[in-house]
């Protein structure tokens, strides 16, 4: 068995991410408002080191107050598509911006996980239809 592996973006267009605001503008243009506050969803912000967006990744969609987070899905989709930088995103649907323990959690086991493949998680956004919240405090992350 020979196994190769060929890589196109196929992306033309160079969006490139230096700030949670333009992280959170870019996804929620890519985001269902129709149900943004109904069910939880969870996406990923893929990045190259240019901080080029490669692609957004759907990761779930779960219930009214919770979604999976599977890290190795996460690191798997990062390093298909060549990425090196990650915007991890989920809505609340209650509108509260506020982190939940396993809002922190995740991040910290994410954060963890990428360090293990040389992979930075820049932030973890919470949105809502008007606003976010961002787990990096920092106001300029890149």
């Amino acid at each position: 068995m020979e196994i190769s592996v060929t890589y196109n973006t196929g992306n033309f267009e160079k969006i490139r991410i230096s700030s949670h605001k333009q992280a959170y503008n870019l996804v929620i243009e890519n985001w269902n408002l129709g149900t943004i506050e109904f069910q939880e969803e969870c996406k990923v912000i893929l990045m190259n080191k240019g901080n080029f967006v490669l692609g957004i990744y759907n990761v779930s969609k779960g219930g009214i107050d919770s979604s999976v987070v599977d890290i190795r899905i996460i690191l798997a989709v990062a390093l298909k598509c060549n990425a090196t930088q990650l915007i991890l995103v989920h809505n609340h649907p209650s509108g509260s911006l506020t982190p939940s323990n396993s809002d922190k959690n995740i991040t910290e086991k994410l954060s963890k996980a990428c360090d293990l493949l040389n992979l930075t998680l820049l932030d973890h956004l919470i949105i809502t239809r008007n606003d976010y919240y961002s787990l990096n405090k920092e106001d300029n992350f890149l």
